[in-house]
């Protein structure tokens, strides 16, 4: 059994209905690609072993792995994607669609002599994927493929039953840690006396539970609505939300906080990837940009309750600002709460980060050009390197220990801040979803080595800069210096992996490129490495690509010394509207170059106590 936790993150089957509409022939087509990426391989030995176990049965096509792979594209993909992906599937279910995008394999010596795409033999299918993957004329469908698989695996990799377990676990040498840690849990959460969790509430019950809290809360059932008063809304409660609502919290001021995630501590936790990446991260954790070039990581809990809009109006006469906030408008996530909810207050804070404060200033009107733009994302790429332990004096499994124990900064190239070289921890799902595809049993015999392949990331500081102004629509540009910086930087990451003794090395480049290490002279080395470049994403016309990940979001609001060159002033306040400030990330005027964190929290403080200033001398 697995350990105790909260239900929303322990996993396990399915208690709801598939709603993603999907027809029986878009069904078996994306079962029939999905068998093709986690193909099962057949072994002659009469007792299998749990490794040939997972070659013989494991198979991308087993329930109910299409049928997740098709809600996830419908509840988490962007539009482009889903046009996509259901226009390939409508295409290949029929005989003359499959004819014109996989060409003579479809054949047949039986009438009608054109194989529908699922009806083609399972190793045609593998060489059809592999063409789409190649040809750089055949984009559009590589990008769809790029999409299904990346779904497929993680959905496949992350599923458990009843008991918290998945059988390819065993072949891979993954354990999650069932035991209580925490056998002494305390009796109430750190935010039990100050937290109403709307996803426990109902219509009913909102209003005596806020009035508990001490807030003055009126409904009107004309306009739909719950009115609470307050001195300070914050929306969000990540690093600057949290230490802004400290600080203006012990100044005496009445704060609320409004956060559209679930609230966890760490006695909830269940450490599985699959259903804490869906409560824990922004989209369940696929979130990417536009191009499919970079994977995002962005967190999201605590609370249940989402802004809409803030409440604006025109501003006072004399006023530099044209408009004056009063709040905001929220929904909340649970559909039981119909009522809308407005939350006024003397001073409005968005701290809900730089993919989402953007938005939601849009949203309310605001017009300034800066909002939304200068997005920095300290891109990622990978290595990796093959540890066996016969071969190793490095013991234990790649998921054991600390996280980050050390941080490499690389200085040659271009530029003093190159790039820095740290550790990941991958967990099954996200380890099958970047590593490259070349074929069915190539990326079996990847898999079954997963315990003992060591990550290092290359990071830059980049000169490069995004765009997003609508919820989950990133697009991002990178500059060509930060090309060669994230080059240099991946190339040290493979020989630091060579000089820690991997018999193996290689990045998440599309060709699976990799270089066996045993025996290889320096020359061959740097023959080897002088192939390592920072490629383009898989919606480039280029034979080799790459996925980039991210997890720091910054500078999409950034603070200026005018409204021509940022959306916020220096304390924080809005350009176009008095009383509203941003305490996150997005006001950062350019990327940090290590984790942000402190940085966030350090400048949060700043900025709420220049707030508590304000307040105290009645500005608002």
């Amino acid at each position: 059994m697995g350990r105790e936790c909260d239900p929303l993150l322990k996993g396990g089957r399915r208690e709801s209905k598939y709603s993603h509409g999907f027809p029986v022939s878009e069904m078996k087509t994306l079962s029939s690609i999905c068998e093709v990426i986690l193909p099962p391989h057949p072994f002659n030995q009469q007792s299998p072993n749990p490794i040939q176990s997972f070659y013989i049965a494991a198979s991308g096509s087993q329930h109910p792995v299409p049928d997740e792979v098709a809600e996830l594209l419908m509840k988490r993909g962007f539009l482009e994607s889903k046009v996509l992906i259901r226009g390939l599937l409508k295409i290949l279910s029929t005989r003359l669609g499959t004819l014109l995008i996989s060409g003579s394999l479809c054949f047949s010596n039986k009438w009608p002599y054109i194989n529908k795409f699922a009806c083609i033999s399972l190793e045609k299918r593998e060489r059809i994927l592999q063409k789409w993957l190649r040809h750089w004329f055949l984009t559009p469908i590589r990008l769809a493929f790029v999409f299904i698989k990346i779904l497929c695996l993680l959905v496949f990799f992350t599923q458990v039953d009843e008991n918290s377990k998945n059988p390819a676990w065993e072949a891979m040498e993954y354990e999650v840690d069932s035991h209580d840690i925490l056998p002494n849990k305390p009796k109430d959460r750190p935010l039990q006396q100050g937290i109403v969790e709307t996803r426990h509430e109902t219509e009913s019950t909102i209003v005596s539970s806020l009035a508990q809290k001490g807030l003055k809360i009126t409904e009107n059932s004309q306009e739909n609505l719950f009115k609470i008063k307050c001195d300070v809304v914050i929306v969000g409660s990540g690093c600057g939300g949290g230490v802004a609502a400290a600080v203006l919290a012990s100044a005496g001021h009445k704060v609320i906080v409004l956060e559209k995630g679930n609230y966890f501590t760490k006695t909830d936790y269940s450490a599985l990837e699959g259903p804490s990446m869906n409560e824990l991260y922004e989209s369940g954790g696929i979130l990417a940009t536009l191009d499919g070039k970079m994977t995002i990581l962005a967190g999201s809990t605590v609370g249940g309750c989402k802004a809409e809009k803030f409440i604006l109006e025109r501003g006072k006469y004399g006023s530099p600002r044209q408009k004056r906030c009063l709040g905001l408008l929220a929904k909340s996530t649970n559909t039981d709460i119909r009522k809308t909810i407005r939350i006024e207050a003397k001073v409005t804070i968005s701290a809900c980060g730089s993919l989402l404060t953007p938005p939601l200033m849009i949203r309310s009107g605001l017009m300034n050009k800066n909002i939304g733009r200068n997005l920095h994302l300290h891109p990622v790429l990978m290595a990796w390197g093959y540890f066996p332990e016969s071969s190793s004096d490095i013991k234990g499994k790649v998921y054991e220990g600390g996280i980050i124990t050390s941080m490499h900064k690389v200085g040659a190239g271009p530029s003093n801040e190159t790039a820095i070289i740290e550790s990941p921890i991958l967990g099954p799902g996200s380890f099958a979803a970047l590593c490259p595809w070349t074929s069915g049993i190539d990326f079996k015999n990847r898999i079954v080595k997963y315990a003992r392949t060591a990550h290092l990331f290359s990071m830059i500081r980049d000169r490069g800069s995004g765009v997003v102004t609508a919820e989950g629509r990133i697009n991002y540009k990178f500059h060509t210096l930060d090309e060669e910086n994230i080059k240099v930087g991946l190339r040290r990451a493979l020989r630091i992996l060579v000089a820690a003794g991997a018999v193996e090395v290689g990045t998440h480049q599309s060709d699976g490129q990799k270089l066996e290490c045993k025996g290889i002279t320096e020359k061959e080395l740097d023959e080897f490495l002088d192939t390592v470049t920072a490629p383009e994403g898989p919606k480039s016309f280029v034979q080799n690509w790459t996925t980039y990940s991210s997890a720091h979001q910054m500078g999409s609001c950034r603070m200026g010394i005018n409204e021509k060159e940022g959306v916020v002033d220096e304390n924080g306040e809005c350009w176009e509207a008095s009383g509203l400030f941003v305490c996150d990330a997005s006001v950062l005027p350019s990327a940090v170059g290590v984790n942000p964190m402190i940085t966030i929290q350090s400048t949060a403080y700043c900025l709420s106590n220049k707030i508590a200033e304000m307040l105290k001398n009645e500005k608002f």
